[in-house]
């Protein structure tokens, strides 16, 4: 996969250089360059912002350098998504990161200040499709550390960059639920004791303890995604947890369940 990466702070990309993302930029697996925005300006001064139209507080992205940036990545007949972070974007999810894990290349727009031109969005899309994307309902002071996140959950998708495939397989929200408690040596520790059944070495009743615990961490802690749950891919045992932690099947979802009101 190749990721190219714009930004006026380059440097607050080097995480990208450790870890597991690191080893596969060494290995090839992903050809990601970070670019400076402001290699793409021509004043003295290296200007990348000016005042707002229309009067405001802040500055706002000038529209020169992206299009020159942007430029450099349509220069053949293969084009990369465009994608943009911004509070104003659609939602980030797993989902997401998946599909654009398929994807063979990816490019980021890093804004900073109030954001970039209106006019940036509108002339990228003319060579290659643009997705802003947010993280979440909350403001951040620029891009990079929100593309330091989706580069990492799209990059570890990736065949090859995690080394062992299946521990993506039961991770937090691949199928909508949150993942099981996890647990080491030793058994005991300050009065505290693994769950026996992981010790049993009985693995049909281990693989439905996990099962198990993440419906109900997920119906503690996210119910909102256990309202959007389909019922389709649960079994008899799974709706019985739910029932258990309150969530009653209602037609092909799942609700809380409603107590009788009193005579």
């Amino acid at each position: 996969m190749r990721i190219d990466v714009f930004s006026i702070f380059p440097e607050y990309l080097a995480p990208l250089d450790l870890s597991l993302i690191g080893k596969a930029r060494r290995s090839g697996l992903l050809d990601l360059t970070v670019h400076d925005l402001r290699e793409f300006t021509h004043d003295r001064h290296r200007t990348v912002d000016d005042a707002p139209a229309g009067g405001g507080a802040g500055m706002v992205m000038k529209p020169e350098p992206w299009a020159e940036a942007l430029g450099t990545l349509a220069r053949g007949e293969a084009r990369p998504t465009l994608l943009v972070p911004s509070p104003s974007g659609e939602r980030f999810t797993q989902a997401m990161a998946r599909e654009l894990a398929g994807q063979d290349w990816l490019a980021f727009a890093c804004g900073r200040y109030e954001g970039i031109d209106e006019r940036v969005y509108e002339h990228a899309a003319t060579l290659m499709p643009v997705r802003p994307v947010s993280l979440g309902d909350y403001v951040l002071n620029g891009g990079e550390v929100a593309v330091l996140t989706i580069v990492e959950a799209v990059a570890r998708l990736v065949p090859g960059v995690i080394g062992n495939a299946e521990s993506l397989v039961e991770e937090s929200h691949e199928d909508g639920l949150l993942e099981y408690p996890v647990y080491t040596k030793p058994a005991s520790w300050e009065g505290r004791d693994v769950p026996p059944v992981l010790m049993s070495g009985h693995h049909a009743q281990i693989e439905r303890w996990r099962r198990d615990e993440r419906l109900r961490r997920t119906a503690r802690r996210r119910p909102d995604l256990i309202a959007v749950l389909s019922s389709d891919a649960l079994d008899k045992k799974d709706r019985a947890v739910l029932l258990e932690e309150g969530w009653e099947l209602v037609g092909s979802r799942f609700q809380p369940v409603t107590d009788p009101v009193a005579d």
